[in-house]
């Protein structure tokens, strides 16, 4: 009941709340969740098999288009924050804005090869996270995180 209340909460508008720290603090739970769920996604399913969205295609050619060059296996908040590329993040954003949760904060890991941890984490918005994984998974750069943590095979008991 208690969740169902949070997320009622959350999906009111921003202003309502200023800088409430009990909001603050189910934003961070839900992003970290979410953080989560990625990574359990990423280790479990080999990258290149997965569809994080049913727009995975256009988001990608998209982003591909506005950020050419952007290399995406190790981000930090110098590179995605800078004045210049919040403005294009904005604007790039704005192309998905008929997306549920486009612009909700997630987190997401600074450097692919690792799992995430308090140092390998950067606070982005969801289409910016969607299309940085989307671009890792479909250029191998989620492969190495993949492979080191694998969950093992279980061997069927009848095997055994």
């Amino acid at each position: 009941m208690e969740m169902m209340q949070g997320a009622s909460l959350l999906s009111r508008p921003a202003d309502e709340f200023g800088n409430d720290s009990l909001v603050e603090e189910m934003w961070a739970s839900k992003a970290l969740e979410h953080a989560e769920v990625h990574f359990n996604l990423i280790t479990s399913v080999h990258p290149s098999l997965l569809k994080l969205t049913p727009y995975d295609d256009q988001i990608y050619a998209t982003f591909r288009q506005d950020f050419p060059d952007l290399e995406v296996g190790r981000l930090s908040d110098d590179i995605l924050k800078s004045a210049v590329e919040k403005l294009k993040w904005r604007q790039f954003a704005e192309k998905f804005n008929k997306m549920d949760d486009y612009s909700y904060g997630t987190l997401m890991r600074a450097d692919a090869s690792k799992e995430f941890s308090p140092d390998n984490s950067i606070f982005v918005f969801r289409v910016q996270f969607l299309a940085i994984e989307i671009a890792r998974n479909r250029e191998g750069l989620n492969d190495e995180v993949h492979k080191k943590h694998k969950p093992a095979r279980k061997i069927p008991e009848e095997a055994q």
